[in-house]
């Protein structure tokens, strides 16, 4: 990690300010597959904390988390445990899509980053911001910065006083290869300034 940071140290002294202030970010990491693809789900425009505890709402219905066992859910039962019916819509269709093996999960830790995104993408409900987060939590790329999530478009703003997304896209090319890392540290700033603890 020490490699990247000074890498990126050099190309900008925002991260060396992030560093001297709230110390090294926490690098995220999640399982593989379904479950994970499911929770991302959750989280879309919600708190992980409040989506983590609808997840496990859904987890303690069934032994077993699979795509069968979320077709089998009744749209009532899936609302009972907090889930809205748009989000419902979006886990069917991912189990679906596994079902009929229009995605095998298991190979995408085999592709390119461009390429988990083309066949993610086809799937009802999962948008960049969703696809970006798996690749950098579970895939581990090393490449991504997420620009649909709000706490890094934010913190550009404040640290870098830019707020157009083309530029921001523009100015952020330079932290390639190394946008996650980029990434974990604005989120640092983020929560750390906030005081806010997050666990990934």
């Amino acid at each position: 990690m020490q490699e990247v940071i000074k890498y990126l140290s050099e190309k900008d002294s925002i991260f060396n300010l992030i560093i001297e202030k709230y110390g090294l970010p926490t690098i995220p990491k999640r399982p593989q597959g379904f479950e994970t693809l499911v929770l991302l789900i959750l989280e879309q425009q919600v708190s992980i904390d409040s989506a983590k505890a609808t997840f496990l709402k859904l987890k303690a219905k069934h032994t077993l988390f699979n795509p069968e066992s979320m077709l089998s859910f009744s749209d009532e039962e899936f609302r009972n445990s907090g889930v809205s019916r748009q989000k419902t819509s979006y886990i069917k269709a991912l189990s679906h899509s596994i079902i009929i093996k229009h995605i095998d999960l298991v190979s995408l830790a085999t592709k390119s980053s461009e390429q988990v995104r083309g066949e993610l993408i086809k799937i009802k409900g999962i948008g960049h911001w969703t696809i970006d987060i798996y690749l950098m939590f579970s895939l581990q790329a090393p490449d991504i910065i997420p620009l649909g999530d709000i706490a890094v478009v934010n913190t550009i703003k404040e640290m870098l006083n830019i707020h157009d997304k083309q530029e921001m896209e523009n100015y952020v090319s330079k932290w390639s290869p190394h946008k996650s890392l980029a990434t974990y540290l604005l989120w640092h700033y983020y929560l750390s300034k906030r005081n806010r603890k997050v666990v990934f």
